[in-house]
């Protein structure tokens, strides 16, 4: 029987560690070249970056600018990081871009002051469309294919968060990745007028031959249209070229990320926390069966559940440098809950007779007098 623990305790930690660390390594970046349009596609594990941070305008004036992309999203029950500006001195976020469903959640960060914006129901399948984000001393406005549809005085960003490193197609200290493709992108440091907008919308989708007016502050301009190759030209500066590395990568992985910045809204959430605490269920279980043959009660379960604390430390550890997964404190906890649990099963099982019903001769666990709360 000890023989049989022992295979099982193994069986059940190698399941673990691999679900933990799968694929072991950095995947495939990927990301491909549109075949008969310009524009790329990005995967699952597909993302871009500067070749350098972009800086600050020499000519500051009041700050105001303006963000095009020309996007279509693979599906429109899905979310990701379609674009962020990061700090790498201070690893702050001060803007980004993701989808949430249909609609396109716009984050501005300056210093501790942290705002959101949502315009639901833009994105489709079907077609791309260019979005336009426009922020003055006024007001952000929200333009989708050159008509205007939010405006909001609430909510404001200027030219210098439009700085940093550039990432398109994921988070720049997260695996939280967008699937979809990009057709286009600008960057501006004014706020365009809504006639700008209007024109600038026909510019590319006609052909999509958007031409940078050097008189109109255009800080960055990709075209999509080099068709091969892992650069994406900046039409503006080469300094910010885009760059498509080979593999899959996280700038910036964060490190036992806090449970309160690991919390995000909704159901895939909660869903992670649940196959957390049921993947360590079998750890508790079978580790508290085996050990209970050599120590006593109590002592095999404070040995059983510090393992699943050890283990789950490991991993976390160890995703920090696997950019397909994320290391947190959250699943310290519900592991080593799962792991608790186990233990308690384990005790419950034997105390109602469970393994002398199914033929296991578990002598030393049935032996055991557990208090009843």
């Amino acid at each position: 029987m000890a023989m049989l623990l022992r295979a099982a305790c193994a069986l059940v930690l190698l399941c673990i560690l691999v679900a933990g660390l799968w694929p072991f390594h950095a995947p495939r970046n990927e990301v491909s070249w549109l075949s008969q349009k310009n524009g790329i596609i990005l995967r699952k594990h597909g993302s871009i970056v500067s070749a350098a941070p972009f800086k600050a305008p020499a000519s500051q004036g009041d700050n105001s600018c303006s963000l095009e992309i020309w996007l279509k999203p693979s599906r429109v029950d899905s979310g990701g990081m379609i674009l962020a500006f990061y700090w790498p001195e201070s690893r702050i976020v001060t803007f980004a871009l993701r989808q949430f469903r249909s609609g396109l959640v716009i984050e501005s960060r300056d210093q501790d002051k942290k705002a959101e914006m949502y315009v639901g129901d833009i994105l489709t399948t079907q077609k791309p469309v260019l979005v336009t984000i426009t922020s003055g001393q006024a007001a952000t406005a929200i333009y989708v294919d050159g008509t205007l549809v939010k405006r909001a005085q609430y909510f404001g960003f200027s030219s210098r968060q439009l700085t940093g490193q550039f990432v398109v197609g994921g988070a720049p200290d997260k695996a939280y990745n967008w699937s979809g493709q990009v057709r286009g992108l600008a960057v501006y440091d004014r706020e365009l007028a809504a006639t700008d907008v209007s024109r600038s919308f026909l510019a590319w989708t006609n052909g999509g031959q958007q031409k940078p007016a050097m008189g109109e502050r255009v800080v960055a301009l990709y075209l999509f249209d080099e068709g091969k190759g892992n650069v994406v030209h900046n039409r503006v500066d080469s300094a910010t070229d885009l760059l498509i590395p080979e593999r899959f990568f996280v700038l910036h992985e964060r490190f036992l990320e806090r449970p309160w910045d690991e919390y995000q809204p909704g159901w895939s959430y909660w869903k992670d926390i649940g196959i957390n605490v049921i993947g360590f269920i079998p750890l508790g279980f079978f580790f508290y069966a085996y050990l209970s043959q050599f120590l006593k009660s109590g002592n095999s379960a404070i040995a059983t559940i510090a393992l699943g604390f050890a283990v789950s430390l490991t991993i976390e550890v160890l995703q920090a440098f696997l950019p397909t997964r994320d290391s947190g404190i959250t699943d310290l906890f519900t592991n080593t809950f799962g792991t608790a649990l186990g233990v308690a099963l384990c005790v419950w099982s034997a105390r109602n007779d469970w393994f002398a019903r199914a033929g296991i001769p578990f002598t030393s666990l049935q032996k055991e007098k557990m208090p009843v709360s």
